[in-house]
């Protein structure tokens, strides 16, 4: 469902309306109505068409949650141009990259992050196409703008030029193009639509049950699908109240829950585990917790268990969802406590879900293949390769996620993790996300990751890296018999490395990549 709205400005235009009398953004000791939101927006469109920028050019976004990402993205829709947000954690290189292939000729960063100047990180990257760099926070240096002058920009003439341009938008013009992390190779850019992105925001506003008057904290970051439109587009089509998140600092989190009376508190698996293991926990008033939305192809089942006995959320929703697709399954409220600690639910309306094996043939219910998807918000292309999109996506409109998964017989998804990390023991899969969950079961673990790496005489066999749980110990030969008893033997890691903690990127997922790097180096040096 995408509602009656023709396209993004236009929900936006019928929540300063609808939502007149509400908070639309709370950011530091600044706040924003609803009507303010979409006036702050409307000036930000009329300096990008002052800019000279043409309905479907591209605009970049490389900055930190907060009240200017949000009123940037409602702004270059405005204008009728298409959002390219970039990941926070990229370096330079990898920003220009982004910058580069997707043409954006105006950038909204900022220079003082984290001890980082993103302008600075450019440095000398070719960028011909690049116009016009606008810093939201922090020093301007030569070449660029402050936010305010840019903002001065947006005469009525323009923001005029700019309404027209946002009522011929329609539900199959470009709205944005999210690149993908990258875990597979160089990343790629997925082209969506605004019908297929209002799809999102809207049906995750019916899956939550999110409301008017929630008041959701956005640690999620906007550059991702989790944080932009399942965050930022949702909260504007339910009317709720959105938290920016600059940065994840726990004591942070739990400070703002308490003193802004936060409803909607959605994040990766490692927020809620987090949350859990703080022992100051119960110093924070927590109580007006009632919407928690999590979602990997790794999610512990027992962390699902804590979260439902320990925090006072009423509502736990698990879900399946990818950049390709946006959120593809989920649970729902009256799904059991064990449907939602151990799947990530059914394909969300509109969306058909199938389970294949490598030849693409469709394997019987419990056995596990790749997930195939089709219909909902699945993308239509990646940008400019139309080899990755040919191998992505069926003559008959099946995208192949990449991710393993299995079906019961009810239709419920249980994710077992991604195909390039599945490896072979003897001739038996092993899939990296149940051996997870399993260690997840040892009461002195916190978190887990496995990998799979060579063995003469296996092939592969597993290596596990675990974070103890707040002062416990874990001996590593007594967890490999412990693990034993509990799982077949090709599935028990062969080797256990415990560590302080586990490298994740930006949305929280863990970086299997570096801990085989990790391994590999690690072998290199004992090797005779």
């Amino acid at each position: 469902m995408t509602g009656d709205w023709p396209s993004i400005p236009a929900l936006v235009r019928s929540a300063a309306a609808t939502h007149a009398g509400r908070e639309a953004v709370i950011d530091g000791d600044g706040s924003l109505s609803y009507p303010e939101l979409f006036e702050q927006a409307q000036r930000f469109a009329g300096a990008v068409v002052s800019c000279g920028l043409a309905p479907g050019e591209r605009v970049g976004i490389w900055t930190y949650n907060s009240v200017e990402w949000i009123v940037a993205a409602l702004g270059l829709w405005q204008a009728g141009c298409v959002l390219v947000p970039v990941n926070t954690r990229f370096k330079g290189g990898e920003a220009a990259d982004i910058l580069g292939r997707s043409g954006v000729r105006l950038l909204v960063t900022v220079t003082d992050f984290l001890g980082t100047d993103y302008v600075g990180l450019l440095g000398d990257a070719q960028l011909p196409v690049l116009d016009t760099i606008v810093v939201a926070a922090g020093n301007v240096p030569q070449g660029a703008e402050s936010w305010a002058s840019f903002m001065a920009r947006g005469k009525t003439e323009a923001q005029s030029e700019a309404g027209r341009r946002a009522a011929a938008l329609g539900l199959e013009d470009p709205s944005d193009i999210l690149f993908t992390s990258g875990t597979t190779g160089r990343p790629k850019g997925v082209v969506q639509t605004h019908g297929r992105t209002l799809r999102v925001g809207t049906d995750w506003v019916a899956m939550t049950g999110l409301q008017p008057g929630d008041r959701y904290l956005m640690v999620n970051p906007y550059f991702h699908m989790f944080g932009l439109k399942a965050g930022i587009l949702a909260s504007i089509a339910a009317g709720a109240t959105m938290l920016p998140q600059a940065v994840f600092d726990l004591d942070a989190v739990l400070t703002r829950v308490e003193g802004e009376k936060v409803t909607v508190l959605p994040g990766a698996p490692t927020l809620y585990q987090s949350i859990l293991d703080h022992p100051g926990r119960a110093d924070y008033d927590l109580s007006t917790l009632r919407v928690a939305v999590t979602g990997a192809a790794d999610i512990p089942v027992e962390l699902i268990r804590r979260v439902r006995e320990e925090l006072p959320f009423s509502l736990v929703v698990t879900g399946y969802g990818l950049t390709e697709a946006g959120t593809a399954t989920a649970t729902s409220p009256e799904d059991d406590a064990t449907l939602v600690a151990t799947t990530v639910g059914r394909p969300r309306p509109g969306f058909e879900l199938r389970i294949a094996d490598d030849k693409g043939t469709d394997v019987v219910p419990g056995v596990a293949g790749e997930i195939l998807l089709r219909g909902g918000s699945v993308m239509s292309h990646y940008l400019d390769d139309a080899e990755a999109t040919e191998a992505a996506l069926s003559v008959d409109g099946w995208l192949r996620t990449g991710d393993l998964g299995t079906v019961d017989d009810r239709g419920f998804l249980r994710v077992v993790g991604r195909s390039k990390e599945m490896f072979i023991v003897g001739g038996f899969n092993v899939y990296p996300a149940e051996v997870e969950n399993l260690l997840l079961e040892h009461p002195g673990v916190a978190r887990a990751a496995v990998i799979g790496i060579p063995d003469r005489r296996l092939g592969e066999v597993g290596m596990a890296f675990v974070v103890p749980r707040p002062g416990a110990s874990v001996d590593t030969p007594d967890m490999v018999e412990w693990a034993r008893s509990r799982m077949a033997n090709y599935k028990v890691p062969r080797f256990i490395e415990v560590v302080d903690e586990l490298p994740l990127n930006a949305t929280g997922k863990v970086e299997k990549d570096v801990l085989r790097r990790r391994q590999s180096a690690a072998s290199r040096r004992a090797a005779p």
